[in-house]
C-alpha cells in the first residue's frame, strides 16, 4: 500500500525539525509532494533539501500558525503551486512548563494560541480543499493528553484539548470522505525540549527527557503514517506511550497516584 500517497499533496506545519521533518521525509519516500510550514525559514529549506535529495518534491511555505491570515495565505500558496491538497498534518506546537502557581495568564494563553487555536485554524483553512480530494487530517496530540503531568499543566491541558478536537472532527466529518487521525506520541526525538516558554528555540539547551525511552523520529513517523493511511481516529505512538495511555484509561486512580509522586519530586526540586 506504499503508493497511497504517491502524487498526493501533503501540508505539514512545524515541518522544519523533529517529528515534522521526519514525517515530511516519510511522505516523500512514498511519493508525496510535501509542503512544510514553520516560522523559521532556514529549517524549512533544510527539510526541502532532504526531501528532494530523497527523490521527492518539497515546498517551503513559511507561516505562523497563530496568525490566521498567514495560514490562509499558506494553504492558497500550496494549492496554487501543487494544484490540490490531500493531507494536512497539524504538527506545530511547543511546551510551556512550570509549577501551576508560578505560571501566568500570558503563559497559558501563549500555549493555547499555538497548540490549540493554531491547530484548529490550520485544519479549518485546509478543510475546503480536503473535501475536494477525500483527504486526511492528522492532529499532533500527545500521551500527555491522557493524564495531567506535574510541571507541565499548560502542555497537558492543550493536548487534552487536541484529543477533544480530534473527536469532534471525527464525528463532524463522518460520511464526508475526509478522515481525522489524532496522533498521541510518547517521547520522540524532537526540538521541543530546546524551546522555552515564549516559544523561542535554544540550540544549546539540553533535552532533559529520558533518553532510554526516546524513539527516533523516523521510527515514530512510520508508525504515524500507518495510522493516517488507515484513517484511524486515534493512534498512540511508542511502546511506553501505549502503556501510559492504557493505565490512564483503565486505572486512572492508580495512575494519578503515581503521577502525584512525580509532582512531589518536582516541588522538592523547586525548593532545593
Amino acid at each position: 500500500m506504499a503508493d497511497i500517497f504517491d502524487k498526493k499533496v501533503v501540508w505539514i506545519t512545524g515541518g522544519g525539525s523533529g517529528i515534522g521533518r521526519a514525517l515530511a521525509l516519510e511522505f516523500a519516500n512514498q511519493g508525496a509532494v510535501v509542503a512544510s510550514s514553520g516560522r523559521r525559514v532556514k529549517p524549512l529549506e533544510e527539510t526541502t533539501q532532504q526531501v528532494e535529495a530523497a527523490g521527492g518534491t518539497g515546498l517551503e511555505v513559511p507561516c505562523d500558525v497563530t496568525k490566521v491570515t498567514e495560514l490562509e495565505g499558506a494553504v492558497e500558496d500550496i494549492v496554487d503551486q501543487a494544484g490540490r491538497l490531500d493531507v494536512v498534518v497539524a504538527n506545530a506546537g511547543f511546551s510551556v512548563s512550570g509549577l501551576f502557581e508560578e505560571l501566568s495568564a500570558a503563559d497559558w494563553k501563549r500555549q493555547f494560541d499555538t497548540n490549540v487555536v493554531g491547530l484548529a485554524m490550520t485544519v479549518k483553512v485546509a478543510l475546503p480543499h480536503l473535501r475536494k480530494t477525500d483527504g486526511r487530517v492528522a492532529l499532533m496530540g500527545s500521551v500527555a493528553g491522557t493524564l495531567g503531568l506535574p510541571n507541565n499543566g499548560p502542555y497537558s491541558a492543550s493536548k487534552f484539548a487536541v484529543r477533544s478536537i480530534g473527536q469532534t472532527l471525527t464525528a463532524e466529518l463522518a460520511g464526508s470522505g475526509v478522515s481525522c487521525t489524532t496522533l498521541l506520541p510518547g517521547f520522540v526525538e524532537s526540538e521541543i525540549g530546546r524551546v522555552d516558554n515564549q516559544g523561542e528555540h535554544h540550540e544549546d539547551w539540553e533535552d532533559r527527557r529520558p533518553e532510554k525511552w526516546m524513539w527516533p523520529a523516523d521510527r515514530a513517523a512510520r508508525s504515524m503514517l500507518r495510522a493516517i493511511r488507515k484513517r484511524r481516529s486515534e493512534a498512540v505512538i511508542t511502546g511506553h506511550g501505549k502503556i501510559v495511555a492504557f493505565a490512564a484509561y483503565h486505572a486512572p486512580r492508580l495512575t494519578q497516584n503515581l503521577v502525584g509522586r512525580f509532582g512531589q519530586n518536582a516541588r522538592n526540586r523547586q525548593t532545593e
